[in-house]
């Protein structure tokens, strides 16, 4: 699986962002796409995942409510929604791809590369 992220950028606290995550080379069906970040001094983190085949989702306690992952079948792209940015939210996000529970435990089967989230006034 080839994963594309893309979607990154600075933008002021309060802001919004859409991160995308294109895969390509194999179906989806039957697993999971999550997101990650990593901020500068401090270890890569769990953010939101997705269950291809029912849609089922899970976030990171700190994003509930303000981010929101969706897929489209068609463009086989898992897209981030960010609403309310904070400086805290500043990262390098990552997408991948694996099994719903290997995800969960930060061990997909395959990574994208990432795309920078700056959020700063």
């Amino acid at each position: 699986v080839q994963l594309q992220a893309s979607g990154g950028g600075l933008v002021q606290p309060g802001g919004s962002l859409r991160l995308s995550c294109a895969a390509s080379g194999r179906t989806l069906t039957g697993y999971a796409v999550g997101w990650f970040r990593q901020a500068p001094g401090k270890e890569r983190e769990f953010v939101s995942v997705i269950n291809w085949s029912d849609r089922s989702t899970y976030y990171k306690d700190s994003v509930k409510g303000r981010f929101t992952i969706s897929r489209d079948n068609a463009k086989n792209t898992v897209y981030l929604q960010m609403h309310n940015l904070k400086v805290e939210d500043t990262a390098v996000y990552y997408c991948s791809v694996g099994k719903w529970r290997a995800v969960l435990a930060r061990s997909p089967d395959y990574w994208g590369q990432g795309t920078q989230v700056t959020v700063s006034s």
